[in-house]
C-alpha cells in the first residue's frame, strides 16, 4: 500500500496498552453496553476469534427472513459488557448474495459500536477489498490481522504500523488459535467502542470528477434528510449505482431509523432462536 497516496491518520502505536480482564459471558448478553460486529472473508479464523472472546458458547439461529445462520455471544472487559454478533463470512458488501446483504445491512442499519474485521495475513491484498468496503460504511472499526503464524511460515512480512496509518484504524496482529494478540484486540475494541480512540478511516474516491461531484451533491441531500447517518457518501454511491435495497431503505424511511435500530437485534429475533 502506497503511503504517499493515502492519508496517514492514526498510528499503530496509538491503541492503549492497559491490561484488562476478559470475562467470557457465553450466551449471557443481557444489559450490554456495546455491540460488536465481527466481519471477514471466509476461512480467516473469524469463528476462532469469536469463540476466544465468548467462551466457546454461541446463541445461534437464522437472521429473520433469511436462511443465513448467525452466532451471538457476550463478554465483559474493563467493566463493560459487549454483545458480539458474528456476521456471515463474505468477500464483499455489494449485496450480490444473501450473506453479503445480511452483513452489509447490519453494519449500515444496525450501527454497531465497533466492527472488527478479521483478515488473513497470508492473503492480505485479497482481504483488503472487504476492509475498504467496511470503512466506507462505518467510522468505528478494528482490523484483526489473523493467521500471523501462517504468514511467518510463508515468509510473509506485514508492516502493521504503516498499514494502521494508511487505514486510519487500529491494526492488531493475532494468532487466534494460540490465543496470541487477543489482549491487544480487546484493548482496541474497548478503546474504539468507548470513544477513547477516534478512527479516521481511509475513504476511496472515484476517478471521475463527474461521479465525485454527483456523490457529493446527493450526499448533502441525504444528510439533510437523515442528519444522524455517518456514511452518506457510501449511501449516495449505492443509490447512483441503482442498489435496490438501499433505494428501498430510503423510500421506506428505514435509512433514518439509526437510533431505533442501534442495538439491532430485536426482542422478536432473540425470542425466535434457541441457545446452544
Amino acid at each position: 500500500m502506497n503511503t504517499n497516496k493515502l492519508e496517514l491518520n492514526n498510528c499503530a502505536s496509538c491503541p492503549v496498552h492497559n491490561v484488562g480482564n476478559l470475562k467470557k459471558l457465553g450466551i449471557n448478553m443481557s444489559d450490554y453496553d456495546y455491540v460488536v460486529a465481527l466481519a471477514g472473508n471466509p476461512n480467516t479464523g473469524k469463528s476462532t476469534v469469536f469463540n476466544n472472546l465468548t467462551g466457546l458458547k454461541q446463541h445461534t439461529g437464522n437472521w429473520p427472513g433469511k436462511t443465513v445462520t448467525r452466532a451471538e455471544g457476550g463478554f465483559e472487559f474493563n467493566d463493560s459488557k459487549f454483545k458480539i454478533v458474528d456476521l456471515p463470512g463474505t468477500y464483499s458488501l455489494l449485496s450480490a448474495s444473501t450473506d453479503e446483504e445480511v452483513a452489509r445491512d447490519f453494519i449500515l442499519f444496525g450501527q454497531p459500536d465497533v466492527t472488527v474485521i478479521v483478515a488473513d495475513a497470508t492473503r492480505l491484498e485479497r482481504n483488503l477489498n472487504l476492509v475498504l468496503q467496511v470503512l466506507e460504511i462505518t467510522d468505528r472499526a478494528v482490523l484483526c490481522l489473523n493467521l500471523m503464524d501462517e504468514a511467518r511460515r510463508n515468509k510473509i512480512e506485514v508492516d502493521v504500523r504503516t498499514l494502521s496509518k494508511d487505514l486510519g484504524i487500529p491494526v492488531i496482529p493475532t494468532e487466534a488459535r494460540q490465543n496470541i494478540g487477543m489482549q491487544e484486540l480487546l484493548n482496541s475494541i474497548n478503546e474504539v467502542a468507548s470513544g477513547k480512540y477516534i478512527c479516521k478511516p481511509y475513504r476511496m474516491k472515484g476517478k471521475s470528477k463527474e461521479l465525485n461531484s454527483a456523490v457529493e451533491k446527493l450526499s448533502q441531500k441525504i444528510k439533510l434528510e437523515y442528519p444522524n447517518i455517518p456514511n452518506s457518501n457510501w449511501v449516495a454511491l449505492r443509490l447512483l449505482e441503482g442498489d435496490q435495497s438501499i433505494i428501498d431503505a430510503v423510500r421506506t424511511g428505514e435509512l433514518g431509523n439509526i437510533k431505533e435500530v442501534k442495538r439491532a437485534i430485536t426482542e422478536d429475533e432473540l425470542q425466535s432462536e434457541d441457545a446452544v
